[in-house]
């Protein structure tokens, strides 16, 4: 296995886990009356979504898009 697919595979695994965080802390008693009250999560939440994402769509990306694209 090539070492951008160990990457790509890793940055996969580690996006869903912070999605995962981010998923359990909205759950939460004081993100949900923060979201009640002001209309959105805790800063904590947000940056859980945020980087969850960014990472699983980097890992995505590079899974589907790495190989195929030097082959050109």
């Amino acid at each position: 296995m090539a070492n951008n697919k160990v990457l790509a595979l890793v940055l996969l695994v580690v996006g869903l886990i912070l999605l995962f965080f981010a998923y359990q802390s909205s759950q939460s008693l004081g993100d949900q009356v923060t979201e009640a009250v002001t209309g959105r999560f805790t800063e904590s939440t947000i940056w859980f979504l945020i980087l969850g994402a960014a990472s699983a769509v980097a890992g995505v990306g590079m899974l589907v898009f790495g190989k195929s694209a030097r082959n050109y």
